[in-house]
């Protein structure tokens, strides 16, 4: 069965760029890793089986790719675009700023716990899933949500305590 690239990207562009600039919170960067996914992908077309395979591996390719570039930005550190504003959604979340200061917090997780997350909540994969993608046992995909959820929920409350809400 021979995949249609043009369809593949038309399917999964915004997907893989929501990713990268969930992941990586800069515009440029999560413009240039998105594009290098789907010329890495055109590379490797060939070994591509179906649409479904098509998205899992740009899935697993835009988290690891993103995982690599925070870790290289850590060495090099960038001024980010985090004023741009980000494409509007069809659905209005009812607080804004709980969404923003989740955003804030989601990003200061450490790289992979931050990958979970976002697959998770995201793109509403399961932990099986998930656990296929990044390379890593159900149990330690079970273990990152936890944890970061309890480290989310903690800092949530915290910021609700010195705001006397």
């Amino acid at each position: 069965m021979a995949i249609d690239f043009a369809s593949v990207v038309n399917d999964n562009q915004a997907m893989v760029f929501s990713l990268a600039l969930r992941f990586l919170r800069n515009r440029e960067i999560a413009e240039e890793l998105a594009q290098d996914v789907f010329l890495q992908f055109y590379q490797n077309l060939g070994r591509i089986e179906s649409p479904a395979h098509a998205t899992w591996w740009l899935r697993r390719s835009v988290c690891h790719r993103s995982i690599d570039e925070v870790r290289k930005r850590k060495l090099r550190p960038a001024v980010g675009l985090e004023s741009a504003p980000e494409p509007a959604s069809l659905e209005t979340p009812g607080d804004l700023f709980l969404l923003s200061r989740i955003r804030r917090m989601v990003q200061a997780l450490p790289e992979k716990a931050k990958a979970v997350v976002l697959l998770r909540y995201q793109e509403d994969l399961d932990p099986t899933e998930i656990s296929e993608m990044l390379d890593m046992p159900v149990s330690t995909v079970k273990s990152h949500l936890h944890r970061s959820l309890t480290l989310l929920r903690g800092h949530l409350r915290k910021e609700e305590m010195a705001c006397g809400v």
